[in-house]
């Protein structure tokens, strides 16, 4: 998980913050940013004006919200911080709230974290892992976790991983390459997030040659969405999007495999 611990440090985690809302939550995980000359207040703001201008789309999982917004000058270099909340706040989102973990993403460009966010995407996705982050007693132990390290809290088994019942399907279908597009506000964050759980399903199905996977934004997504079969994305962007000419999926939990697999089977009807 390298490419994660990269852009994470141990004094970028601070585990029982108070928060009285999501906006002073946000706040808090964008102040972690500050303190760590990742970016500056300007940035911070930024991201609470992005939740409420888009709605809460960032709670990609149930306890868990990715604060981010699109680069601007305001990023000084790319960079990530943990903030594990005393009590959980509540974001708005239909079915992932109250929200614990607020993880903030500071990027310079659109392709530097996508490997961090491909090894963020696998963490969350196995049960024992997210247990073990809630629990951690110590920033170290956060990192151990996230770089896949033994921290005795195994054995529970993966609630969000996929299971027998996510069998891949006989054979892919005779098809020329296809394009499936995730969508977020920016395209930079919960939409790349989206697109490794995606990669992950069609890489399981042996899928991945037929099937590509391109994360966009919400004004670019209706550009491209002739170049797609389908869009997947919150149900707070499929609300932005509207009618855009092909089927618009909605995935309530980013990192869960099984609701991803579920969504792929309903998309090609296997």
């Amino acid at each position: 998980m390298s490419a994660l611990t990269d852009l994470l440090s141990v004094d970028g985690i601070r585990l029982d913050v108070e928060a009285e809302d999501w906006r002073s939550a946000v706040r808090a995980s964008g102040q972690v940013l500050v303190d760590e000359g990742i970016s500056t207040a300007e940035y911070t703001e930024a991201m609470v004006r992005n939740v409420e201008e888009n709605g809460p789309y960032i709670v990609i999982a149930p306890g868990f919200a990715l604060a981010h917004t699109r680069p601007f000058e305001a990023v000084l270099k790319t960079g990530m911080s943990w903030v594990r909340l005393a009590s959980p706040v509540a974001f708005g989102h239909e079915s992932n709230d109250p929200v614990q973990l607020v993880v903030a993403l500071a990027a310079v460009d659109s392709t530097a974290h996508t490997a961090a966010l491909a090894a963020l995407a696998k963490v969350l996705a196995d049960g024992d892992n997210v247990r073990a982050l809630q629990q951690a007693a110590s920033p170290e132990e956060v990192l151990r976790v996230l770089k896949g390290e033994p921290t005795g809290a195994e054995g529970q088994g993966g609630s969000r991983a996929a299971s027998a019942k996510d069998a891949a399907p006989d054979a892919a279908p005779a098809l020329s390459e296809q394009k499936i597009l995730t969508v977020c506000g920016n395209g930079v964050g919960t939409s790349l997030f989206l697109k490794n759980t995606l990669e992950q399903v069609l890489d399981r199905w042996g899928w991945s040659r037929q099937v590509s996977v391109e994360a966009t934004d919400t004004i670019s997504a209706k550009g491209k969405a002739s170049e797609a079969v389908a869009i997947l994305t919150s149900q707070e962007i499929a609300s932005t999007l509207g009618d855009v000419g092909i089927p618009v999926k909605v995935v309530r939990d980013f990192s869960s495999t099984t609701e991803v697999d579920a969504v792929l089977r309903d998309t090609y009807d296997v």
